[in-house]
């Protein structure tokens, strides 16, 4: 509905975003796209160090093709971030989808650690690298979508870079309960964490269902 020009208009706080700071843009971003999805990213290096990191500039791109994407940021200083050296190396990643019980774990493998030092160890969750699995994942995941990277997009004039990855397959607990007749994860069977700005997380609560109208008319 539109607004008119009478004394109870609100005006609006405008900020023009190529006047903020990096850092400002970024506080506002990530606190206004909320929630998020966290990416819980493994990887290995040529030499088959493990590597877990969590991103939450993550997406589901497209079911058919089934694609997904993570923007991945440099290091301070610029150099590679542990995750895209991998991917260049050995083009294969997992996706585990965070619940509550992997929390305080998948904050752990947020730590900068230098690429000999595996965060699966320092983070404390157990390892899983079947021989027909091309990238490792973690253990207790109860839902894991692997991927082989499909293309890379330098998003310029920034130091990310935005990583497509096509998932090759899907691996899923088998006490995971999908919903009848369908292929869809019970939200209530899944209690997954999203991510908010600053330092915050959102955990499961209260999950309304809503019809959507055919938007067709009687």
């Amino acid at each position: 509905m539109p607004v008119d020009g009478g004394s109870e208009r609100r005006v609006s706080r405008i900020l023009d975003t190529e006047s903020l700071s990096s850092r400002a843009r970024y506080d506002l971003l990530t606190s206004l796209v909320v929630p998020r999805p966290i990416g819980w990213i493994s990887t290995a290096s040529a030499a088959r160090v493990p590597n877990l990191a969590p991103y939450s500039f993550f997406a589901a791109l497209s079911a058919s093709p089934m694609l997904v994407g993570i923007a991945i940021g440099a290091r301070r200083g610029g150099a590679l971030k542990d995750s895209l050296s991998n991917l260049r190396a050995r083009p294969w990643f997992c996706v585990n989808v965070v619940t509550v019980d992997q929390l305080e774990r998948m904050n752990r493998t947020a730590a900068d650690l230098p690429p000999e030092t595996s965060e699966f160890d320092f983070g404390g969750s157990a390892l899983s690298w079947p021989t027909d699995v091309e990238a490792p994942f973690v253990a207790d995941c109860p839902a894991v979508l692997v991927c082989r990277l499909e293309r890379e997009i330098g998003l310029e004039p920034s130091t990310s870079t935005l990583v497509i990855g096509r998932v090759t397959e899907v691996r899923l607990d088998p006490d995971l309960e999908l919903e009848p007749d369908s292929y869809r994860v019970s939200p209530r069977a899944l209690p997954v964490v999203g991510r908010l700005g600053g330092n915050a997380y959102v955990l499961p609560g209260p999950i309304q269902e809503l019809a959507r109208p055919d938007g067709r008319g009687g």
